[in-house]
């Protein structure tokens, strides 16, 4: 794709400042959303293409940034993630255009944390030590699994020599890694998963993102579950699985600080964690939502029309959405009901401008040991996050 004109990024400030939007801290997503080939499972917006003018699109993220950043002047950047699709196809180059360009719309935090989405193959690998030279200092690794038949099933186009040769080149090369693995496959026994899950423990990372298999409407498997070709693990099976993920990386030192994240203490996702505490975040690129002020941003999902809203607009987003008083609240008890650490009471009662629980049912679900209250802290227990779902429905006022 050439780039149009009106994709130029200029950088400089703009001639007439816009009302300051207040001081704060502030996460900044970044979506590459290429892909070499579509994964079973995934029903992130990631699109296959034959090729992708890289040019084209560094200019591309760089004006939607500074779009974004006009709109957001005057904050402290504590996170930087490239998310998507697979962003270590993208150049290192560009990369490090992105981040220097966050920094000069943007106070950095001094320990500021910039993750990249990896694949391990052998030829993003190699791209590592480039990089970390760009800037970034964190890396999560889309392993998925250990076992080679597991993979293949998965879709992925790596094996596991392959995964375990990209692990140590990113442990030498960066701080701080994580990596993904999905359980609860099909035909899966426990006494597998304990295997697998043992030697991932072994590697010594201080992160680790242990999802069980969903089944998402639009996917491949969703289409092979509906036909009969696909059969998901029984539910009960699946959580004496989680359960025992619990046991097995709470006595490794990582234990869970989110239903499907694990970490050393001290070492958590910090970008994540914004999101989960319901914190101010930028999106930018194609399909990257935000919330910026009272507003949830979207861009246009698919590449192509992105580009064009871009060239017509000076911006990707397709939709700027008011979030009413009373759905921040339900939005905060939706995402901070996840962390291990759970939600303080008042701050939720203040976004949803009322009492955003329904007590007398919280009570019930503290006398069945599935929540745990202290002071205004309220937090699902390890039996709670079995249901998490159900009880989110239940309690939201």
């Amino acid at each position: 794709m050439s780039l149009p004109q009106q994709f130029a990024t200029d950088t400089s400030p703009p001639p007439c400042p816009l009302p300051q939007a207040g001081e704060g801290k502030l996460a900044l997503y970044i979506h590459w959303p290429f892909c070499v080939s579509k994964c079973p499972y995934c029903d992130f917006n990631s699109h296959v293409r034959e090729a992708v003018d890289q040019a084209a699109w560094r200019e591309a993220l760089l004006a939607d940034l500074a779009h974004e950043a006009a709109l957001l002047p005057g904050r402290r950047l504590t996170s930087i993630f490239f998310g998507g699709g697979t962003p270590s196809l993208i150049p290192p180059a560009t990369v490090a255009s992105l981040i220097d360009a966050a920094a000069f719309h943007w106070t950095f935090a001094p320990d500021i944390e910039i993750t990249l989405e990896a694949n391990p193959s052998s030829v993003e690998a190699a791209r590592f030590a480039d990089l970390a030279r760009a800037g970034v200092n964190r890396v999560s690794l889309g392993v998925q699994s250990l076992d080679n038949a597991a993979l293949k099933f998965l879709g992925r186009a790596h094996d596991a020599d392959e995964a375990l040769m990209a692990l140590g080149t990113a442990q030498s090369v960066f701080a701080r890694v994580s990596f993904d693995l999905i359980y609860a496959l099909p035909g899966q026994s426990e006494a597998a998963w304990q295997a697998e899950l043992g030697e991932a423990l072994s590697f010594g990372t201080d992160h680790l993102s242990l999802y069980q298999l969903t089944i998402e409407p639009g996917t491949r498997f969703a289409a092979m579950t509906a036909r009969g070709d696909l059969v998901p693990a029984d539910p009960d099976f699946a959580a004496t699985l989680y359960e025992l993920t619990q046991e097995m990386t709470s006595a490794a030192g990582l234990p869970a600080y989110e239903i499907s994240n694990h970490a050393r203490p001290g070492q958590e996702s910090r970008h994540n964690l914004t999101y989960w505490r319901y914190g101010a975040y930028a999106g930018v690129g194609p399909g990257a939502h935000g919330r910026r002020g009272g507003l949830a941003t979207l861009r246009h999902k698919k590449p192509e029309n992105w580009l064009i809203a871009l060239a017509r607009n000076g911006h990707g987003i397709a939709e700027e959405t008011p979030v009413a008083t009373p759905a921040r609240g339900t939005e905060a008890l939706l995402m901070g009901l996840r962390l291990h650490e759970g939600i303080d009471l008042d701050r939720i009662a203040a976004l949803a401008g009322r009492e955003a629980v329904d007590r007398a049912k919280v009570d019930g679900l503290v006398t069945r040991g599935l929540l745990s209250i202290e002071g205004n802290r309220l937090a699902a227990t390890p039996a709670g996050m079995l249901v998490l779902d159900g009880i989110l429905v239940e309690i939201a006022a």
